[in-house]
């Protein structure tokens, strides 16, 4: 659980570091892809992808890069939960 708390917590303090202001779908859209490719991807498609569009300064790169190796960290089991939970979520987005 306090894993799943602190990447909700730097995922929401990066939206506020990237000065996003877009409607809350194209918020929701973003989070939901920052999230899939902090999960499954890699670090370079984070910066290429969701945050391709933003200037990410150094020292949150660095925050990203620890975050990242985190979840690379965790347990296969407790990363596959949270893809499940991903999948889950933008399935019931699709069906909305």
């Amino acid at each position: 659980m306090k894993g799943s708390s602190t990447l909700l917590l730097v995922a929401l303090t990066l939206l506020c570091i990237c000065g996003l202001t877009a409607a809350a779908e194209d918020d929701n859209e973003f989070f939901m892809e920052f999230l899939q490719t902090l999960l499954v991807g890699t670090t370079e498609e984070l910066y290429e992808g969701p945050l391709g569009k933003y200037n990410v300064n150094d020292m949150a790169k660095s925050a990203l890069g620890e975050l990242k190796s985190c979840i690379d960290g965790l347990q296969p089991v407790h990363k596959e939960q949270l893809v499940k939970l991903l999948v889950q979520v933008l399935d019931d987005k699709e069906d909305a």
